[in-house]
């Protein structure tokens, strides 16, 4: 009987080795990919909750230049079909944006009328723009960069970053929970040894819900 019982115990700490094995292989393989970033959005958290406090000075630069006949004609007959309407800048025109101001409008939505062509090209820690008037092909470009600060902010909100960002964002997020998960497992088979484990997680959750209850509003 008491062989029985040792050998049972002992299945079960090897069980328990084999998850424990697991656990800590997916929790520091997560960790090592979330480390890079984690530290950069919690850098960034910081300085988003305090954008008020920290002064960012846009610098602004303009630049003209004058579009090619054969490119106005082209977008003015554009124009008159897309009067009012959101569409993307024909080939033609992006090329030259490419060619001038190596501009990628990589088939963004600009503003037509009759009288000129809008196009945003909002950005990561600034802004920009071209404007092009349909009666003489002249042509504005402007970029606005409010500082490495702004950049950073937009970069953890996931602002005007593009796809393969907001991708990494996904993922990275996943990789944090993962981690978190684990992290909490962990805890659990530790926890018997480890007298104020749960104490401890259970004021990890109090204290920012508390906040959150109590002050805001």
């Amino acid at each position: 009987m008491h062989d029985a019982a040792t050998a049972d115990k002992a299945r079960q700490n090897a069980s328990r080795a084999v998850w424990l094995k697991q656990l800590h292989q997916w929790h520091w393989i997560s960790s090592a990919l979330c480390l890079l970033a984690m530290f950069l959005f919690a850098v960034t958290g910081i300085t988003l909750n305090h954008a008020t406090q920290i002064e960012a000075k846009p610098t602004v630069t303009r630049q003209k230049a004058t579009v090619p006949a054969p490119v106005v004609a082209q977008l003015a007959a554009f124009a008159h079909q897309h009067d009012g309407a959101n569409a993307p800048l024909p080939g033609i025109a992006e090329r030259w944006l490419t060619q001038q101001w190596s501009i990628n409008a990589g088939g963004r939505l600009a503003e037509w009328s009759m009288d000129d062509v809008y196009l945003p090209l909002p950005r990561a820690g600034g802004d920009a723009w071209v404007r092009i008037a349909l009666e003489d092909g002249a042509a504005e470009y402007e970029v606005t960069d409010r500082g490495w600060i702004s950049w950073l902010n937009d970069v953890h909100k996931g602002r005007n970053t593009g796809v393969a960002w907001n991708w990494f964002i996904d993922i990275f997020a996943g990789l944090c929970i993962v981690f978190c998960l684990t992290g909490l497992l962990i805890l659990k088979f530790h926890a018997v040894k480890r007298p104020l484990t749960w104490p401890m997680v259970g004021l990890g959750i109090l204290i920012p819900c508390g906040i959150a209850l109590l002050f805001i509003h």
